[in-house]
């Protein structure tokens, strides 16, 4: 049969869709197994080291010191904002050339990137809507407080303005996929930035205050397990953050749908905190709206978000307390079994490093320390992140193996804290003493570290192998019950590291390196040990 020169045509669009099926790379997804997570890359678990860089720093003049900045940081994902202000500066027309020369550039350095969008709300504001938004305030109602005065906060009750910024975010997310459907440089996209109002508990307008002396909606009912009344009769005291809340989550949930349906990769929320021992005067007054943006996803409600918000994939905390018991209590408030655990934001300085590992122990998908680029000021202060780097360079190179390992439940951590200088992980057949500090002596208990710093990072390959890594630390390995060496013994332990997936000894450690426990000091380092019984 003689062919066509529109059936040549057609043989040749199917050899090139064929083509390039073969080269396109899976699209991310969050994945859950027996109650864990993990955040799947090319079809593999990945774990995010990531740095989130400054507000304003996604800008083309500022990309060169952010990219020598994720290099310092050994980072292998870069958090980076689209600014609803730049990409439609006029109504309706689109520019996504900062975005382009991002994806590009982060392509360019071997980095992916998790996109931040600053849109309707960022801490609690509006300061990244176009002008043409803040200055109408009649289609794009403020904020209006109990006493009838304005805030420089967009209303969640508004239609219109949800309206105009999920067409601005679908217009992104159509254009990411146009530019990076095939290759994924993009894991994962925030929708909004620490979302809700400061300022007020919620929008006092004529119009919200009728809807709010009317009866709690359907829907609010069956996520909350509460019976019909007005929100005042339903949620008593906290009903005025609970009416910001609901329209909040609805609003951005609708954002994120309407996104996922033009370009479908996880999306998900991150959240201002309600802390308990908040270093800033100005936020110690526990009230929603003043210490947080009232609306958010703090740590209380964050089980009603995740019912009132289905298409946000994961709810994230920002965590900038230094305390250490309140970061674990957070981690814990959000590593649940609805909701993945990530942390999008944290302190940079080196007293967040050890809380990293707290991360890892609950099944993190990633940590990204903040303002990690050099704009020559710095929010956070100018102290180094040198111990941030320094972790992430003992885990890049064994980036993929870790978050397997998390993903199957089979990696422990330990953490120093004061007077906690030697703590034991329970394996089963085998228990691993972590001893902090050194100089560890024989006969007397671990030192600790002068700043309780120590960390340690134990995974099982096998019922005797283990890959075992850590700071100002030493791991013995001994039978329940028994002291270290009593009727067991290191047989190997190969100092080393993962090359493409497979792992390659250095050395052999023994006698000094071993028998007062494999020991790990300021250098990145990872050890492979195999024990025997005796």
């Amino acid at each position: 049969m003689r062919k066509t020169p529109s059936t040549y045509l057609l043989a040749v669009l199917v050899f090139f869709f064929a083509i390039n099926s073969a080269f396109a790379v899976e699209a991310p997804r969050i994945e859950k197994k027996d109650g864990r997570y993990a955040l799947m890359v090319e079809g593999r678990p990945y774990l995010v080291l990531g740095g989130q860089i400054h507000n304003s720093s996604a800008w083309p003049s500022e990309l060169q010191q952010v990219w020598d900045s994720m290099a310092a940081l050994h980072a292998n994902t870069i958090e980076a904002p689209a600014y609803w202000e730049q990409i439609e500066a006029q109504e309706g027309h689109f520019d996504f050339g900062n975005v382009d020369q991002l994806i590009e550039g982060a392509r360019a350095h071997n980095l992916h990137v998790i996109l931040l969008w600053f849109g309707t709300w960022k801490n609690g504001n509006m300061q990244y809507a176009p002008v043409w938004v803040k200055t109408d305030t009649k289609r794009f109602p403020r904020t209006i407080r109990p006493d009838g005065v304005p805030l420089d906060v967009l209303s969640a009750n508004s239609r219109t303005t949800l309206e105009a910024d999920k067409a601005a975010f679908t217009s992104l997310m159509r254009h990411l996929k146009q530019i990076d459907g095939d290759q994924h440089t993009i894991l994962l996209v925030q929708v909004e930035n620490e979302s809700g109002g400061i300022g007020s508990v919620r929008d006092f307008s004529a119009e919200s205050n009728r809807e709010f002396a009317g009866k709690v909606p359907a829907d609010l009912l069956t996520a909350s397990g509460k019976q019909p009344g007005t929100w005042s009769q339903v949620f008593g005291e906290d009903a005025d953050e609970v009416f910001q809340i609901y329209h909040q989550a609805k609003y951005i949930n609708e954002i994120a749908a309407a996104g996922k349906k033009e370009f479908d990769i996880p999306c998900y929320m991150n959240a201002w905190l309600s802390h308990v021992t908040n270093e800033l005067p100005q936020r110690q007054v526990f009230l929603p709206g003043i210490q947080y943006p009232s609306g958010g996803a703090v740590q209380r409600w964050v089980g009603l978000w995740r019912a009132l918000a289905p298409a946000i994939d994961m709810i994230a905390p920002d965590i900038y307390t230094s305390d250490s018991t309140e970061y674990r209590d957070t981690i814990h408030a959000y590593a649940r079994p609805d909701n993945p655990l990530m942390i999008p934001e944290t302190g940079r300085n080196d007293a967040f490093a050890k809380f990293f590992f707290y991360a890892l122990g609950s099944g993190t998908l990633g940590f990204s320390p903040f303002g990690v680029d050099r704009t020559g000021w710095n929010i956070l202060g100018n102290e180094p992140w040198s111990a941030h780097a320094r972790n992430f360079e003992l885990f890049a190179p064994m980036n993929r193996e870790i978050a397997a390992l998390e993903f199957d439940g089979k990696l422990k951590t330990a953490v120093e804290e004061p007077g906690q200088a030697e703590q034991e992980l329970d394996f089963g057949e085998w228990q691993a003493m972590v001893m902090f500090g050194f100089p560890q002596q024989d006969g007397r208990k671990a030192p600790g570290t002068k700043d309780a710093h120590g960390v340690a990072l134990i995974a099982r390959l096998g019922p005797d192998e283990f890959l075992v890594a850590g700071f100002d630390s030493s791991i013995r390995f001994h039978v329940p019950g028994q002291l270290p060496f009593i009727r067991s013994q290191v047989l190997t332990a190969e100092e080393g590291g993962y090359v493409n997936g497979e792992w390659k000894a250095k050395r052999l450690l023994n006698g000094d390196e071993v028998d007062r426990g494999i020991s790990f000091h300021a250098q990145p380092t990872v050890v492979r040990v195999r024990m025997g019984k005796f």
